[in-house]
This record gives C-alpha cells, structure tokens and sequence, in this order.
C-alpha cells in the first residue's frame, strides 16, 4: 500500500510540474478508445468490421457465411458494399489476374500488392490472405514470418493456408500460436497439383473421402478458425462439416456446407478471354455477365473513336473565352505557327 501511495504522489507531482496537457498526451498513447478498454463488451455493431466472433455467432445460429475471392481496390469496394462477411486474397490471383495457368507462380511480394488494394477498399468484411506456394512448407519459422508479413504489410486480418500434409499442419498450428487467425483448406488443393497429376476434385472414392474429413478434423486441432473444402462430393462435405465444431466453406462442395466462397470474376460472368473460359471452374454460377457489359462497352468506344463522334462537344468541357482565344491565334501567328493558328480556329468553330 505504502508503495501505491507513492507512486500516486509522484503522479501528482509529476502532474502539477508539467501540466494537465501532458497528462492527456499518456492517456491518448494507446490507440483503443478508453471505454473500449475499461467499458466491457459492447454489442457488435452490423456496420462495424466482421470478426472472428460474428462469424462464430453465425455458425452458432446456423447463418450461412458468405466469403467472395477479390484481387483489386475495386473488387474490395464492392465486396465491402454488398456485406460480404469474408474478403479473401487468393493465391489465384495467378491464374485469374496475371493469366498463369496455375497458382504456383505468384510471389509473396506480388499477393501482398493484391492484399494492399483489397484492403484499401473492404472496410467491413474480415479480410484473409492466401499463404503462395514456396513460402511455408520449408519450416515452421518460415510459415509464421510469411504469416505476419501478411498481416503487417498486406493489411490482413487472417491468413489462409493449404492443409494435407503433415508438414502443413504443423505450420498451421505454428501460425495460430503465434497468435495469428487461420482458415484451412482441404479438398483440391491447387499447390498440389504436382501430386494430384492436375486439378482433380477429391474425395470420391472411400480412402480419399475418410482423407478429407481427417485433414480437415486435423486443421482444426492445429486451431483453424474455419476450413475451405473445394471440389469434393456434397456427401463427404456434409459429413466434414457435422465432424467439425468450426464452419465449413464450400467451393464446389455442394450446400451442405456452413458458407460458401466463389471468385469475383467468376460469379459476375467476367471470363470472356479463351483463357478466362479455360480457368472457370464448372461448379461456379454465373450471376452476372459482365463481361458481355465490358467486351461491348469497349467495341463501341472503339467504333465512336474510329468514326470521330467520340469524344464531342458534350466531353470536351474545357473553354477558352473569346478574347483569350483570339490572343493565342495572334500570339501563334506571332511565333510562325500559321497552320497551328488555323487548326485552333477550325477546332473553335467546330465545338
């Protein structure tokens, strides 16, 4: 007690040497508002970020969770606008924005731009990054300063990873006890196409369906918050999420699933290109065809450059007033830009 009540008096002397403002200064160091910190829970906000608890509370009421796959500023507002609960940075940004044919090529420099962007633009969802290829497998030392790279430089607050191997799952584990948030991913796993002998959906026969549920039960030990299953039987998708106790998102893994996740590009119908169309997977839904919107809005800007009715009067806004206009025919004139001087004139009567 003595030594509370000295502090106290140093406190106090120390406030009255240096003035209440400094006082406010300490108490404004830490960046959480005090009644966030001395007020107890308050009740979640809907308009307020998605967190690890709402997306537990919706599992718990048996809410389907709904994650969309963005790339972009762009792609992250619109996500952000629509209320999707989870915003994931995937590593098929690959395929999808850089036109590779597989995920492995992508960087972790090269995610973390993508990360960047999306982050920029989603405000609300809960935003997770995809771990690429080459940049966890090596070690578990490796997985956690990949991890937190994600989180510190790309803006994230949660990470995604490709589970199966043993090797994975104790990266997994590594990552959450270094107090970062994980979603596993069992099923297709596309890093793994080099084993899988391409991109193969699993789970279709005893051996690899009792696979699925184990791995997934496994990253759940390691302490995922919620695991991906991509591209296994609806049955096998069922059966995995009733073994679980944390949600399930499905990725052609049928409705049985606690949410599901679809890319942007691929549910808005942007895949035109031969490539494009080569890469989207069968299993999505197209609910938009925004490419048709894009491919014509971009032939007919084509058609009105190329026959001079774009851009006219009503997109050129920019004026010069009459006297100034005559100063600079003169002052053309003046310099021995004749033809310069009657191409303004012709272009001012025109507009």
């Amino acid at each position: 007690m003595v030594f509370f009540r000295s502090i106290s008096r140093g406190i106090s002397s120390s406030l009255c040497k240096t003035g209440y403002t400094h006082y406010r200064k300490l108490r404004f160091l830490s960046n959480i508002p005090e009644n966030t910190v001395y007020g107890g829970p308050k009740p979640q906000n809907p308009n307020q970020r998605v967190t690890l608890m709402t997306l537990r509370q919706k599992y718990k009421k048996g809410e389907a969770i709904t994650m969309v796959t963005g790339y972009d500023y762009p792609s992250g507002v619109h996500i952000d606008m629509a209320g999707i609960d989870i915003c994931l940075v995937g590593d098929s940004a690959s395929m999808v924005v850089h036109g590779h044919d597989t995920t492995l090529p992508i960087t972790i420099d090269e995610m973390l731009v993508h990360c960047r962007a999306v982050a920029r633009g989603a405000k609300r969802p809960l935003l997770v990054g995809d771990l690429p290829f080459g940049t966890y497998e090596s070690s578990t030392k490796q997985a956690v300063d990949t991890a937190v790279r994600v989180l510190k430089e790309g803006g994230m607050d949660a990470i995604k990873l490709e589970g199966g191997a043993p090797s994975r799952i104790t990266a997994a584990k590594a990552i959450v006890e270094a107090g970062i948030a994980v979603i596993g991913h069992v099923g297709l796993t596309p890093q793994a196409i080099s084993v899988l002998g391409g991109f193969r959906p699993q789970g279709r026969n005893i051996d690899s369906a009792v696979k699925v549920v184990e791995t997934a039960m496994a990253l759940q030990e390691a302490g995922c918050f919620s695991v991906v299953l991509e591209c296994v039987p609806a049955p096998v998708a069922a059966a995995t999420t009733s073994a679980l106790r944390i949600p399930t998102i499905g990725i052609g893994a049928g409705p049985f699933c606690s949410g599901q996740v679809l890319v942007y590009h691929d549910l808005l119908g942007m895949m035109q290109h031969p490539h494009h169309a080569k890469v989207t997977p069968k299993f999505c839904k197209q609910f938009g065809q925004v490419g048709d919107v894009i491919n014509k809005a971009l032939l007919e800007y084509k058609e009105e450059v190329t026959n001079g009715s774009f851009p006219g009067s009503a997109h050129s806004p920019y004026k010069i007033g009459a006297a100034d206009m005559d100063g600079f025919l003169n002052e053309l004139q003046k310099l021995g830009f004749n033809d310069a001087a009657s191409a303004a004139a012709a272009a001012a009567e025109k507009i």
